[in-house]
């Protein structure tokens, strides 16, 4: 039975005393919006699968959340997922999972749209899918149930996620959205069965549709191709790409408890030039686009008024490489004298980063700096297409200790493609040498931080035809560098490698990882981001149960002409570009910087740009001015599609 707002506010007087952060639970904040519920057309739910400490910090929906609520015909509201205590209460009690704003069930709401920046977030959607009483798959649900759909990194591949989740907004969702809330209005209004929806939204670019398509392997159980069951229906599905970034969110939300990030988050700069062969963001999120200095000073004059907050992030993939950081950080610095803010620029790059940037920071609150060389030896550095020298990091290491901050937090990775023992070896000895330049410099209060994560070849960028490093090479590296990086002054942070495995199998699957996914939630799996509730045991069950091998997803040899089972997802980065960006890692071979010099990566411009040209006509790329790129030559979207596309 459907809970009333009623119903659901007496629970939450009578439990919120035994459950531990009840603020969680409560809504209520400084710049929530709460409409008429009978004032608009379209309600959207707008749902982060992990705890409300998390969520809250997450720029996406914050965008999503203020861009909905501006139209009049709309509303946004908010859920989050409940910690086990909260859930129990609620499952006993017959709660479902409501929104924060208006108490209602989630099942009420005409869009339940959730949020997927990482794979570990898979089990918790299902989760709460299951916690708001909507049917689990796709297949079950009809026109009385919300339409379920899912955007984020994660979604760059869908497929162990089909099953569940009815459409897929693949890329940014800045206008996108709107398009998905007109068409769902439209949809009503024709009072047609669910499957035109699902067909109505598969035309819109970005949106992907799974119930759409049919996948097939080969006899090995190796993918072999998708097939279109809709004959309307795009192949390759095109990620949306937004020309220009829209002005900065700066309505934003308050929380009455402390939040991973309690800042004035403003994304200063989308998309990155670098081409760093593990980041899967650097590749999906091409082309870069910057936002002008003044908007910027405006958007954290404006987002400071209303929230109070004392720390504005400036954020990027790459903060240093924004063309106008300079400008931007002595502005800032300028403009807000002797309001005690700190300014945070928490993605900063060794060969972009200069002496007058740290003087411009100098004044800001911050005891430590976060650089990330990713590898120790500059064999390895290029063979990642990260080419920066030992000497020009030391040398940064000196400017930063000099300039008073004492802590050093250096973020590497060990699993890299070719990575021997030696250049693990390296990174210890590497950290010892930096830590000896800050106590040569500022003494025993100097710091190093070692942070190491372990490589995972990531969908659509080069490395995603490499094999993972297997449990035994993860644990007796992480075993060399905890031996390594001891004594005064020095730190190390790692990741388990059943960590490792999981993220492996979720963002490598095809469609058979969904059985898995569902097989492992069955059995309790929740919450897999958070070690005191991740079970590994129940995802090599869920394995068993299904018939698949682990390893088929992460040790196996791709061949240079496998098909992926993502590739029918496009990020405009052709396989041409990405498979001969492989094998230069393998000679040890790097690329420029693609401000410098133009490597034809197929990035697209926008549809409205493209709509304008003829096939003979040449486009120029927002990244290098003299790129000219016939439109011929960009053959990942056919012309004939862009013609009657808006």
């Amino acid at each position: 039975m459907v809970k009333t707002p009623g119903e659901i506010e007496s629970f939450l007087e009578r439990t919120l005393i035994k459950v531990q952060k009840p603020a969680r639970y409560t809504g209520g904040e400084i710049n929530q919006v709460v409409k008429g519920w009978q004032s608009v057309q379209t309600r959207v739910a707008l749902v982060f699968p992990d705890l409300y400490d998390l969520g809250m910090s997450n720029l996406g929906w914050a965008i999503l959340y203020d861009l909905l609520n501006q139209r009049r015909d709309a509303l946004a509201e908010r859920a989050f997922a409940p910690w086990s205590d909260m859930e129990a209460a609620m499952r006993s009690a017959d709660i479902p999972l409501y929104s924060l704003e208006s108490k209602r069930p989630l099942v009420e709401f005409d869009i339940v749209g959730f949020s997927l920046p990482y794979e570990t977030l898979y089990t918790n959607t299902l989760n709460l899918i299951d916690l708001a009483g909507i049917p689990l798959f796709c297949a079950e649900r009809d026109a009385r149930h919300p339409l379920v759909i899912a955007g984020g990194h994660a979604t760059y591949n869908p497929e162990p996620m089909h099953a569940f989740i009815d459409a897929f907004v693949i890329g940014e969702g800045e206008e996108v959205i709107h398009e998905i809330v007109e068409a769902h209005q439209a949809w009503k209004r024709s009072g047609a069965g669910r499957h035109a929806l699902l067909q109505a939204l598969s035309r819109i670019w970005g949106v992907y549709v799974p119930v759409l398509y049919e996948a097939h392997y080969e006899a090995d159980g190796v993918f072999s191709h998708i097939e279109k069951r809709d004959h309307d229906a795009p192949l390759p599905v095109v990620k949306r790409i937004v020309a220009k970034l829209p002005p900065p969110t700066t309505r934003l939300l308050v929380p009455y408890i402390d939040t991973v990030h309690n800042r004035v988050p403003i994304e200063i700069m989308r998309g990155c030039t670098r081409g760093c062969r593990f980041c899967q963001a650097g590749m999906i999120t091409r082309p870069v686009r910057e936002r002008p200095v003044d908007e910027i000073i405006d958007a954290i004059e404006e987002a400071l008024a209303r929230t109070g907050y004392e720390e504005i992030g400036l954020l990027s993939l790459s903060s240093s490489d924004y063309t106008h950081i300079l400008e931007l950080v002595n502005k800032v610095s300028q403009r807000f004298a002797g309001r005690n803010l700190s300014v945070s620029l928490p993605s900063l790059r060794i060969e972009s980063f200069s002496v007058e940037l740290m003087d411009a920071l100098k004044d800001s609150r911050r005891s430590g700096f976060t650089l990330a060389p990713e590898a120790a030896t500059e064999r390895m550095r290029e063979i990642i297409n990260k080419p920066v020298s030992t000497e020009q990091l030391l040398d940064t290491a000196r400017a930063i200790y000099s300039r008073g901050w004492h802590n050093l937090k250096l973020y590497f990775m060990i699993g890299h493609p070719s990575e021997t023992l030696d250049d693990v070896q390296a990174i210890a000895d590497l950290c010892k040498a930096v830590l000896a330049e800050g106590r040569r410099i500022i003494g025993r209060r100097a710091q190093v931080t070692a942070g190491v994560s372990t490589f995972i070849p990531k969908p659509h960028t080069p490395f995603q035809w490499a094999t993972c490093d297997t449990m035994e090479q993860i644990a007796t590296k992480q075993t060399l560098l905890k031996q390594s990086l001891r004594g005064p002054g020095l730190k190390l942070n790692w990741n388990s490698p059943e960590d490792t495995m999981l993220e492996a199998w979720l963002s490598r699957g095809d469609r058979r990882m969904a059985e898995v996914v569902y097989q492992a939630w069955k059995r309790g799996a929740k919450f897999d981001a958070w070690k005191e509730h991740f079970r590994y045991d129940l995802w090599l069950e869920a394995f068993a149960a299904t018939g698949l091998g682990p390893e088929f997803y992460t040790h196996r040899e791709r061949p240079i002409d496998e098909t992926f089972p993502w590739e029918h997802i496009s990020t405009t980065v052709r396989k041409k570009f990405l498979t001969e960006d492989y094998l230069w890692s393998l000679q040890g071979k790097t690329r420029l910087d693609c401000r410098e010099r133009c490597f034809a990566c197929g990035i697209l411009p926008t549809f409205a740009e493209m709509r304008r040209l003829n096939p003979g006509d040449v486009w120029q790329c927002p990244e290098v001015k003299s790129k000219r790129i016939a439109v011929s030559d960009i053959s990942v979207i056919p012309m004939e599609s862009l013609a009657t596309s808006d």
